[in-house]
């Protein structure tokens, strides 16, 4: 017998050949490794599925080892030994050449199975009969979706013995059972990261949609938020379609615009940033915001728009006395002022959503805001908010527009961000913290005389 770290036995013909070592070029297979550092599963503790596994295929066949282990360039790592005392990570491994999983590399994904491997002309010089007492050898490769060999599933017994059909056909259907355990872990981990890689570049390009801060506007306060819907899907990571923009147009005027694609994804994203820039190239030109939104909707026919847009626009400036502005709405919910004693009145009058036909009817609508009062502008969310999914019937009714203006007047006296902050914590409190739509608010606020 030689001893470990000789010459390897005279085994099988490998058909990728051998190293400078004799043992598998295989191996050292860069695709194999990387398969193999994929699992995840190199240097990890035992895990419950894979010591069933084993367990099960040790009592089956009565042998008194079972393995499952993972195979690198340099050594047999054991994810599970059953009947062998190895307690801490380091003990669960040997050098590959001390290892039969070579063979199972090295035939490129056959079973290999030794009856009496002391006399086996293909294991009686392999370093390791003696030293680890192997008297038969039975195993199977783990296999991945590519079919690189990963490792080994295999019983030793201490004593020769002829290994039955029935042994060996649980042994290769264990195997099976424990390469379907680590494809479906890559699948999973490889779902999370897909899942985590979306949620990302759909923030980015809902922020990108958005503007990264509102233009200040001297005497004037200005806040808004933007909340995505609650995810109640698979994914739950697609961009919406609401916008808001407040921007300078020509001299002292300014601009605000609300607006709401319908849809979610990739081709509501396309929408929202051509209607948004659209918006922004015509208001230093346009001064009526009916005739601008009549504007978008020829621009969205054009393009042939996969979706429809509805819109709240202003056009207004600073007075002595405040504010005067026009505004129109595109198949919006119109604006709401809060006056400086808390009454509030909707201001807009209906028009036709954008992108669907050649002639819309759009109007506008002179307003004007008094030291203390606020303009809010919004989205469907904050006025058609449906409750959680699962809420008893009759608990708990849709936060409508009446609830809107409620809320709104509730926040008496608050400046422009904490009116905004008001209104969504109205929201999250009325729904718990679940909001069915996207909500984006924008409020313009002329500050109390001195």
């Amino acid at each position: 017998m030689r001893k470990a770290g000789g010459p390897v036995a005279a085994g099988p013909d490998f058909g990728a050949g051998t190293r400078a070592d004799g043992l598998p070029a295989a191996l050292s297979d860069p695709a194999r490794l990387a398969a193999v550092a994929a699992t995840g599963l190199l240097d990890t503790g035992p895990e419950r599925v894979f010591e069933d596994l084993a367990s099960l295929a040790a009592r089956v066949t009565g042998a008194g080892r079972a393995f499952v282990t993972l195979v690198d360039e340099d050594r047999s790592f054991w994810k599970s030994c059953v009947g062998v005392d190895a307690p801490g990570i380091a003990a669960r491994q040997n050098p590959v050449r001390e290892s039969f999983c070579y063979f199972l590399v090295g035939l490129a994904g056959d079973s290999f199975v030794v009856d009496d491997a002391a006399t086996d002309p293909r294991t009686r010089d392999h370093p390791s009969v003696g030293p680890m007492n192997i008297g038969a050898w039975a195993g199977f490769p783990l296999l991945s979706p590519d079919g690189e060999v990963l490792g080994s599933f295999c019983v030793i017994d201490d004593s020769p013995r002829s290994w039955s059909a029935a042994d060996l056909m649980t042994l290769e259907t264990l195997a099976r059972s424990v390469s379907a355990e680590i494809h479906l872990r890559q699948s999973l981990e490889a779902s999370r990261q897909a899942h985590r890689l979306s949620a990302d570049l759909a923030h980015s390009l809902q922020q990108g949609l958005l503007p990264p801060s509102l233009h200040p506007i001297p005497g004037l306060e200005v806040a808004a938020s933007y909340h995505p819907a609650s995810a109640s899907g698979s994914s739950g990571v697609e961009v919406g379609g609401d916008f808001y923009d407040l921007f300078a147009t020509r001299g002292s005027s300014y601009a605000a615009v609300v607006g709401d694609v319908c849809g979610k994804g990739v081709e509501a994203a396309k929408v929202t940033a051509m209607a948004r820039y659209t918006v922004r190239a015509a208001a230093s030109r346009i001064l009526s915001p009916a005739t601008l939104l009549d504007g978008l909707n020829t621009a969205m026919l054009a393009q042939r728009a996969p979706r429809f847009l509805t819109a709240v626009y202003t056009a207004f400036r600073l007075t002595p006395g405040g504010l005067a502005g026009r505004v129109s709405l595109a198949g919006h919910p119109p604006g709401l002022i809060r006056r400086a004693d808390g009454r509030v009145h909707p201001v807009g009058t209906p028009g036709t959503l954008l992108g669907v036909v050649d002639r819309v009817s759009l109007t506008d609508v002179r307003f004007r805001l008094a030291p203390g009062d606020l303009l809010l502008l919004y989205t469907d969310g904050a006025c058609e908010a449906r409750p959680r999914p699962g809420t008893p019937p009759g608990r708990r009714q849709v936060f409508g527009d009446a609830e809107l203006a409620a809320a709104l007047s509730g926040t008496r006296g608050l400046d422009a961000e904490a009116t905004v902050k008001g209104i969504d914590a109205a929201l999250a409190d009325h729904h718990d913290g679940w909001a069915s739509d996207d909500t984006a608010l924008l409020a313009l606020r002329v500050p109390p005389s001195s």
